[in-house]
């Protein structure tokens, strides 16, 4: 079996625990949607750049983790459009434009990601905006969500539920934290989920490579995007 970016976090008691049973494997659903989850300028920045350099101006960055993995979504949306099926893109709720607090304040107006830098107010006003190389097209939903799950608050259920999605194919970021929360609500609500292991990234190497193991384990069959973009393709 081909390795797997969580195997060199695994204990010995990690590995002897799974023993030699098969991987779970949930499947495809007939009618899948794709979801691409928090895209947006503030974890990105403006350029690439070493995540130690690029947290000193953007607090959200997940640093040369997040532009290694855009080719490989761009592969994936254009695989998705070309098979057109449902496509929603989330991104943040600025919550000094809707009033609502984000999950990251901390009360006192202030989120947790500015407590350990200083950041340009111009920063704030753009830090939601969907990056140019995914832009949404036409067509593409586009929701806002003020919770790391994708779910949370927003329209999303009703909007799948419309259009008789079965199963969610997720990309964005982090994996640790809203894929996670979104894959598991998705499973909660019974879809099947498909997370696309390089179409996903995180600001931490194990917070990345273990959350994708316990998803695997547990709520998503987590594959790569070699075997999810030929699978669109080939869907009727």
């Amino acid at each position: 079996m081909a390795k797997r970016v969580w195997d060199d976090f695994l204990t010995s008691r990690d590995k002897a625990s799974l023993g030699n049973r098969p991987e779970q494997i949930w499947g495809y659903g007939k009618r899948p949607a794709l979801i691409l989850i928090d895209l947006h300028r503030w974890v990105f920045g403006d350029r690439r750049q070493p995540l130690l350099e690029a947290l000193r101006k953007w607090p959200g960055s997940c640093g040369e983790a997040g532009w290694d993995a855009l080719p490989h979504i761009q592969r994936l949306l254009e695989a998705a459009r070309s098979a057109r099926i449902p496509i929603v893109h989330l991104t943040g709720l600025d919550p000094n434009l809707s009033g609502v607090a984000g999950w990251t304040d901390t009360g006192n107006g202030e989120s947790v990601f500015f407590n350990h830098a200083p950041f340009d107010p111009e920063i704030l006003r753009n830090r939601f905006d969907i990056i140019d190389e995914v832009a949404p097209r036409e067509g593409e939903a586009v929701l806002r969500k003020s919770a790391p799950s994708a779910f949370f608050g927003t329209p999303l259920l009703a909007h799948l539920h419309a259009h008789a999605v079965d199963s969610l194919i997720v990309g964005g970021e982090t994996t640790s934290g809203c894929i996670r929360a979104t894959c598991i609500d998705g499973r909660s609500y019974r879809f099947r989920m498909t997370v696309v292991e390089e179409c996903v990234f995180d600001r931490h190497e194990a917070a990345h490579a273990v959350n994708l193991f316990d998803l695997h384990q547990k709520y998503a069959d987590v594959l790569s995007v070699d075997d999810v973009a030929p699978h669109l393709l080939s869907l009727p």
